[in-house]
């Protein structure tokens, strides 16, 4: 048994109990991986994911999608490399509806300008699918992707490998049966799933941000309501850019060209005049702007509640992202108003696109910072 101690002996020393080395959560203990990297890489294929949206706008604007009528994803990588080549690819667009009924006539050099447009379009996804499969997989094999995220990226590259075949089915449609472009309801396919991958790329890209405990942290300061409904404007977006992308397929934003009334009515004239009747919301040019117009109108009425909502948010961060959106919604209404008003020349018409892009990443960025609100102090500072 030990003696007594005085009581102005110093308590500690050598003898002291050694204290407990803290333990890390299961947060902490899980694979971090090269977050940053891939983030970084991430971030490219953002940047080329929206290059692709922007140059398949303007491969449809400049009537250039159906130049080239076969999908050969490996070879098709070279274009025609002399006189016999180009001779062949224009020989098989002059096979085409297109062609008879639109552009007889044309000549070689005009149609190698149609025909270096949709190479490009082509060309960019093959560049956008190796960058994606030589990040995949030299993150993988180096096992550096952050726990729980190797399904999420190699999601993306699945996406992308569909997108292709749509991109084809889409192409397809307008090489036979008398159309002289491509079927809307298609175009309106390839370009969704475009803004889809995009949606999911920015996401991914947000949350690699932020550390794992962070976000953690922050969920519990979830904003429940605002988060739902941003969740309703993205989805209403997303059907306004689906309805976007039919006007552009059916050229329908060179008609009706007033407003706010459409040949001097609230209704176009003559609606369902095509038959079978349901061939009417994507084929007749004045329905198919109608319900764009209409849409636009009401995403931004639901737009404005949920950014005056927003505005009761405690979050000085989230309150301005949802401003953004608010901004760049009211922006883009102008936008497709001056687009329609000038019979959408390519100019304009592009910056439309772009600005659909735009509003598409800020409404995804006001609904994370719902999600996952950045910390601030009680005077307001993050």
């Amino acid at each position: 048994m030990s003696g007594k101690r005085s009581i102005f002996e110093e308590v500690g020393g050598d003898k002291a109990p050694a204290r407990p080395v803290p333990q890390p959560g299961l947060i902490d203990k899980a694979r971090r991986g090269a977050r940053g990297a891939v983030r970084i890489w991430l971030i490219v294929l953002f940047v080329m994911v929206a290059a692709m949206i922007l140059v398949g706008g303007l491969t449809r604007l400049t009537d250039s999608g159906l130049s080239i009528t076969e999908w050969k994803p490996v070879t098709g990588a070279l274009p025609p490399m002399n006189a016999a080549d180009w001779a062949d690819a224009f020989e098989k667009y002059q096979a085409i509806p297109e062609y008879q009924m639109q552009n007889r006539g044309m000549s070689l050099s005009e149609f190698q300008f149609i025909y270096w447009w949709e190479w490009g379009h082509r060309q960019l996804g093959r560049a956008i699918g190796l960058v994606w499969a030589i990040g995949f997989f030299f993150f993988l094999l180096s096992k550096r992707i952050p726990t729980g995220w190797t399904g999420r990226l190699l999601g993306i590259g699945v996406l992308g490998g569909l997108q292709g075949a749509i991109g084809w089915w889409m192409v397809s449609s307008g090489l036979t049966g008398g159309r002289l472009d491509v079927a809307s309801y298609r175009l309106a396919t390839h370009l969704g799933l475009a803004f889809v991958i995009l949606g999911f790329i920015t996401w991914y890209v947000l949350t690699l941000g932020r550390a794992e405990k962070d976000l953690m942290q922050a969920r519990r300061g979830r904003e429940g309501k605002l988060f739902s409904m941003s969740t309703g404007v993205m989805h209403f977006a997303f059907l306004q850019i689906l309805l976007g992308a039919l006007v552009a397929g059916i050229d329908a934003g060179r008609n009706f060209t007033d407003w706010p009334l459409m040949a001097g009515g609230f209704l176009p004239p003559d609606l369902f005049s095509l038959s079978p009747w349901w061939r009417n919301f994507f084929e007749d040019a004045g329905l198919v702007q109608f319900m764009h117009r209409m849409a636009g109108y009401l995403l931004f009425i639901f737009g404005l509640v949920v950014w005056n909502r927003a505005r009761k948010s405690g979050n000085i961060k989230t309150r301005r992202a949802f401003d953004a959106m608010a901004l760049m919604l009211l922006g883009q209404v102008a936008l497709g108003i001056v687009t329609v008003m000038n019979s959408s020349p390519l100019q304009i018409a592009i910056f439309h696109q772009l600005g659909a892009i735009v509003l598409w990443v800020l409404i995804l960025r006001a609904r994370f910072l719902s999600q996952y609100p950045i910390a601030q102090s009680i005077r307001g500072t993050a």
